[in-house]
């Protein structure tokens, strides 16, 4: 089974290993008791879908959460339910890579023209003006 991301970008299920952990927090009992919180590993360095720049890509943007050798490990206990903090780890994964996915568009830098810069110094002489009369003012 393949997890799909976008239109011709999935990932194989053999990639991600879900264990279940012990929930910190409130609950009581319930927390002490059951297996409800998730984690999940990812091993993005092995995954053929991701190019080089997408993994790079996903390394910023998952930050601590990346392993040296690259897998990536998310963690899920929001919820009291195991199923559900399941679906919340995979929906984040998704997410994660869905922005990996996206190219960084190219700024091109450009440069004020001569009428703008012209304007920029008018603006500032002008303003200039209007502080040398208020300092005139409160000196006399």
């Amino acid at each position: 089974m393949a997890l799909d991301i976008q239109p011709g970008l999935s990932i194989s299920e053999d990639l991600i290993e879900i264990t279940h952990l012990l929930a910190s927090g409130p609950g009581g009992q319930h927390v002490q008791k059951t297996f409800s919180a998730v984690q999940l590993r990812f091993h993005a360095a092995s995954c053929a879908a991701l190019s080089p720049a997408m993994f790079q890509r996903l390394e910023r943007i998952a930050g601590s959460r990346m392993t040296q050798e690259g897998v990536l490990v998310l963690t899920g206990q929001r919820f009291r339910s195991q199923i559900r903090n399941i679906e919340d780890v995979k929906t984040r994964l998704v997410e994660m890579l869905r922005k990996a996915a996206e190219k960084p568009r190219f700024r091109v830098p450009t440069r004020p023209s001569r009428s703008a810069r012209r304007k920029r110094a008018d603006d500032k002489t002008h303003r200039g003006t209007i502080k040398r009369a208020r300092k005139v003012r409160l000196d006399e």
